[in-house]
């Protein structure tokens, strides 16, 4: 399954699960949005540190949905893989195996469609 595709999923199913609990994702919702918000860091930066805990706590739903961010924030692949590889030091051998997803991920993500 691609990248995308796997995304696509995701979303799909934390639909579902909103609506079985509509107050929880009211209140993560919340969460989210707050600690996105510009002040000492810009967006971009708070999508490399949630990226970073993604890839180093080995969520790929949340790699997924966090390089979606990032490119929409505007980073680049230079900027991912100096991300990505303080992962890794920070991370391990598990890090650099979801580093490597995150990397396809973005690949995947920034192609244009044939």
């Amino acid at each position: 399954m691609s990248y995308k595709a796997k995304t696509a999923a995701i979303r799909s199913e934390l639909r579902a699960l909103h609506k079985l609990n509509p107050e929880t994702a009211k209140g993560f919702s919340a969460l989210s949005a707050a600690a996105m918000i510009d002040g000492a860091l810009d967006k971009k930066q708070r999508e490399y540190v949630a990226l970073a805990i993604a890839v180093t706590q080995r969520c790929e739903p949340c790699i997924n949905l966090h390089i979606e961010a990032l490119i929409k924030a505007g980073c680049t692949r230079a900027e991912l893989g100096s991300i990505l590889a303080i992962c890794v030091q920070m991370g391990g051998g598990p890090a650099m195996m979801y580093a490597a997803h995150a990397l396809a991920a973005w690949d995947e993500m920034t192609t244009p469609a044939e």
